[in-house]
């Protein structure tokens, strides 16, 4: 039986090669402002909002970062203005979004995410020169669609029962890939993205991103420059901090601040955005996506033939291979493995050359080889 085990561990033996040029991650940008349709109550009145002024409703609910708590979610703001029976009231509005959920574990807020659906109530309140009121926001987004209803309950201080006003919101998230190059120092790349649930409106661009030299492989900054979207607008952005954080290891995320996110509305509006890239890229399985790590230099190695010289008490494993190149002996105890363990590493001096690994007493063992 000892012996069958062993005999299964050399057909279980395999290689892997490091990727040159180009490799692809999978991207997601989303603007962390809300785009709110008019709203309207059962008598006809409405309700419209904007960032940019009460004559130009833009429609936008944007997060308020100023005195934003460390560890909070920042309120929502935005200015309104409500007409009653042909009576106009301005005013400024702070809205609550539901509560942060992450149901799918990828490490990112569900509410923002269109393949996720939201059902939930929320706050809010709101002031004008005369007086002020509370809200009561009910949320409804079913999952993959980008629109979805909230229903904003206003109760007025002097007033009473404003009634309630049904808005469609939408989330602006695009999905798509970043074709990068690797570098020990910057990061080149494109970014081609559709728009969740509008394929014919696309962003696209060059991106860069420079290291910090004191985190090489987890803290990357973005640097300033310019996507394009479907109209052929021109979006700039600034340089923001990007990190890699556990448990989430091919992930990389941070903010995208734009001068204008939205050119249409005439003023800056739709700034603050989020960027995310999920790269499973790890040519030389160090556990560093290769986003992030040192690029391979050189060619490729070539497949090495493997094979196994069992005595008594001692194990060698004989590696064909490419001369110059790193490969490491990693070991499992059952298959399929998640947790293979290097117990050698060894750069080929011959084409051919043994290498002696540690003698194990377990009724089976398993090993493959990575070169690099």
């Amino acid at each position: 039986m000892r012996f069958l085990a062993w005999l299964a561990l050399v057909a279980s033996v395999w290689n892997c090669f490091p990727v040159c040029g180009a490799e692809s991650a999978t991207a997601r940008v989303w603007c962390l402002s809300l785009r709110f349709q008019e709203g309207t109550d059962s008598f006809g009145d409405t309700l419209d909002f904007s960032t940019i002024g009460s004559t130009s409703p833009n429609g936008e609910l944007a997060p308020d970062f100023s005195g934003k708590p460390a560890n909070s979610e920042p309120p929502y703001l935005t200015g309104f203005s409500l007409d009653v029976s042909g009576i106009p009231v301005i005013g400024t509005l702070s809205l609550q979004l539901p509560a942060v959920s992450d149901v799918n574990q990828n490490g990112f807020n569900d509410f923002f995410e269109t393949a996720m659906g939201t059902q939930a109530t929320t706050t809010g309140m709101y002031t004008t020169v005369l007086e002020n009121g509370t809200i009561s926001a009910s949320w409804q987004r079913s999952a993959g669609a980008k629109d979805g209803i909230c229903i904003l309950h206003l109760v007025d201080s002097i007033y009473g029962d404003l009634g309630e006003f049904r808005h469609v919101f939408s989330l602006i998230e695009y999905n798509g890939s970043l074709s990068f190059i690797p570098g020990s120092n910057i990061v080149t790349g494109t970014l081609s993205l559709v728009q969740a649930g509008d394929p014919t409106s696309q962003l696209a661009g060059p991106i860069q991103f420079l290291k910090v030299s004191t985190n090489r492989f987890n803290q990357l900054v973005l640097q300033p420059g310019t996507w394009t979207n479907a109209s052929a607008q021109m979006l700039s952005y600034t340089n923001e901090l990007f990190s890699r954080e556990l448990p989430w290891n091919t992930n990389y995320a941070g903010y995208v601040d734009f001068d204008d996110g939205d050119p249409n509305t005439g003023q800056r509006d739709y700034r603050r955005w989020v960027l995310a890239i999920d790269d499973a890229n790890d040519a030389n399985q160090n556990g560093i996506p290769d986003f992030s790590d040192d690029p391979s230099s050189g060619p490729a190695p070539q497949a090495a033939v493997l094979g196994l010289i069992w005595n008594t008490d001692t194990v060698q494993i004989s590696i064909s291979g490419t001369v110059g190149h790193v490969h490491d002996i990693q070991q499992a105890t059952v298959l399929p493995a998640t947790n293979w363990q290097t117990i050698a590493s060894v750069t080929l001096t011959n084409s051919l050359q043994l290498v002696p690994i540690p003698y194990t007493s377990l009724p089976a063992a398993f090993w493959r080889v990575v070169a690099h």
